[in-house]
């Protein structure tokens, strides 16, 4: 059973799509979503450096343009499941057919703009932490102040709040943490701090009408799949100021018996954890077009 991943914010890198743009039509497709967006996809994902690109509000419809586009490279493709991180979510509404592409691009623009204004009000931000036990951490995390905004499963779990929370963080790591990460991000996402962009992202996703799932769609709220559309959407703009729970993602693969994984560009970090939370089920990562043999491999091995 294929289970098709799209990973969040913090995995684009500058110059990243430069390649996918030599594949047949990815230009063009880049460039249709970039004129209904408003915002040049192709500029900053080619010639941005890495602060032009950490801006929420670029970097989200770039992951998902990222994604779709990979996704496409890889030919008919009809998954197990589907599920993504964080942003990665709207990606994976695209695949399941409850967006289309452009209204995935139009409510993930949406999404980036409302984050960004939202972290401007405070100076924020969040850190991998590496090692240690979720049980010990998590109070650890909460007597600093700080939000356990990704529990991501495989000993990591990343954290969120104000940047003086997180200097005491780096000052005072829970027993067992061998290392705290800055991560690329321009906020802390998941949190009471991105409270004011849930009722923007709501407004936006109530003049959609989306499709119910055609694949098993597994949300980042609970690790539960979801079966409507409806659901899908409400799920999605809650997301932003709630935790995710790929750790919960990631047991629900599991359970539907998941036996290969593949991660649309800027692939890495899901097939990461994946390779240590789910030991023995095959992963690729699409990092360049180079990738797409290998993965169209293992998807002809485990497809249903």
């Amino acid at each position: 059973m294929l289970v098709l991943v799209a990973p969040g914010q913090g995995a684009q890198t500058p110059g990243f799509l430069t390649p996918w743009l030599d594949l047949p039509g990815a230009a063009d497709r880049l460039g249709a979503w970039s004129d209904a967006i408003g915002l040049d996809l192709a500029h900053y994902g080619t010639e941005a450096d890495a602060d032009a690109i950490r801006d929420t509000a670029v970097a989200q419809p770039l992951l998902v343009a990222a994604g779709l586009l990979s996704a496409a490279a890889l030919g008919d493709v009809a998954p197990g499941a589907v599920a993504g991180h964080s942003v990665g979510e709207i990606t994976a509404a695209a695949f399941a057919g409850v967006l289309d592409d452009t209204a995935a691009l139009t409510l993930v623009r949406t999404r980036g703009l409302a984050m960004a204004e939202a972290a401007a009000v405070t100076e924020t931000g969040m850190s991998a932490l590496l090692g240690g036990d979720p049980e010990v951490t998590i109070p650890h995390l909460e007597r600093l102040g700080l939000t356990p905004a990704n529990v991501n499963g495989a000993g990591q779990i990343v954290a969120a709040g104000t940047l003086e929370q997180l200097a005491a963080l780096e000052a005072d790591k829970p027993e067992g943490v061998r290392r705290v990460v800055a991560l690329k991000v321009a906020g802390a996402f998941h949190t009471h701090h991105m409270a004011p962009a849930v009722d923007t992202l709501a407004k936006a996703a109530g003049e959609l009408s989306p499709g119910d799932p055609t694949v098993t769609y597994v949300s980042n709220k609970d690790g539960q799949a979801v079966a409507t559309g409806a659901e899908v959407l409400s799920r999605l703009v809650g997301q932003v100021a709630n935790p995710v729970r790929w750790d919960l993602c990631m047991e629900t693969f599991k359970e539907l018996g998941v036996t290969a994984l593949v991660e649309v560009c800027p692939g890495g970090t899901l097939t990461g954890l994946a390779k240590r939370a789910l030991p023995g089920v095959p992963t690729v990562a699409l990092k360049t077009p180079d990738d797409l043999d290998a993965a169209r491999a293992l998807i002809a091995e485990h497809l249903n």
